[in-house]
């Protein structure tokens, strides 16, 4: 196992069935499972499931992740229900094959991360074990407004419950959203990164791009993640529908903003990511 190409389809077209045609259509013959036929994963029951994994079967293609949304509540908010959704999530892996859950460490307050780090820490506890408990692994993504948004706060975490059972995504545009070095973020949080999320994005105004087009240090991470035997998935999230100057850099024109469809972002997202591979001669 090298790098396995995944990413969350359902930027693509809301349709589970489009979704898995375009993916494997391109190459990409697994993905991180999110939004599916207009729900949420985590509203599916094991059951529902079920017919969603046939379909993966039938073509061959696999989980790479549950792309839950569990840590992505307000750290004031009742965690029990939420626990309850994640016991779900933790069930619905097991239909789906695989160990990993993407999840978050709770929005807070503007400024008062610090005074909630106790709390933050008490539910991820929580989390933590039954994640051990049930065998499977939650993968930390650093995100806008949450407890883990910059580096060195996602290190506290992880350094807290890093093991077999937990450990980071790393996300190059969600840094660069929260004005954070990448390289600096990466330097502090490499022993931990178990999952890479594909997108860019640029200082001025936290505008995503694809991959190697922003300021998020895509291709220098990349290479040296290959350099340390990183084996694992890339998971695109392209997040440009609404990407401004693909347009202008292809024809011409002058800043004009251009609405691509998902198929057509998809598609732009991985063309940018194998652009990036192949010039470090990774397969």
């Amino acid at each position: 196992m090298s790098v396995i190409l995944t990413g969350f389809a359902d930027e693509i077209h809301p349709n589970f069935e489009t979704q898995l045609a375009v993916a494997s259509a391109t190459g990409v013959h697994a993905i991180e499972i999110r939004g599916v036929n207009g729900r949420g994963i985590q509203t599916y029951t094991p059951e529902e499931a079920e017919a969603l994994q046939k379909m993966l079967s039938d073509r061959g293609m696999h989980v790479s992740s549950v792309g839950s949304p569990i840590g992505k509540i307000g750290i004031t908010e009742d965690f029990a229900p939420h626990f309850e959704v994640f016991k779900n999530v933790v069930a619905l892996c097991k239909v789906f094959g695989t160990k990993n859950i993407r999840m978050f460490s709770f929005y807070v307050p503007e400024g008062q991360a610090d005074a909630y780090a106790d709390e933050v820490m008490r539910r991820l506890d929580r989390l933590a074990e039954y994640a051990a408990r049930q065998g499977v692994v939650l993968l930390h993504e650093n995100e806008k407004a949450i407890y883990g948004d910059v580096a060195v706060r996602c290190k506290a975490i992880l350094e807290r419950f890093s093991g077999p059972h937990f450990r980071a995504v790393f996300d190059f545009a969600n840094f660069v959203q929260c004005g954070q070095d990448t390289l600096e973020a990466y330097e502090l949080l490499k022993p931990y990164i178990a999952y890479i999320h594909i997108k860019d994005a640029l200082f001025d105004g936290g505008r995503v791009t694809p991959a190697g087009w922003g300021q998020g240090n895509v291709k220098a991470i990349l290479a040296d993640l290959k350099a340390a035997g990183y084996q694992g998935y890339l998971s695109l999230e392209p997040h440009l529908t609404d990407f401004t100057g693909f347009r202008s850099l292809e024809n011409g024109n002058s800043g004009e903003k251009w609405r691509m469809d998902g198929e057509t972002a998809w598609r732009v997202a991985l063309d940018s990511l194998k652009a990036i591979l192949w010039e470090l001669n990774w397969q």
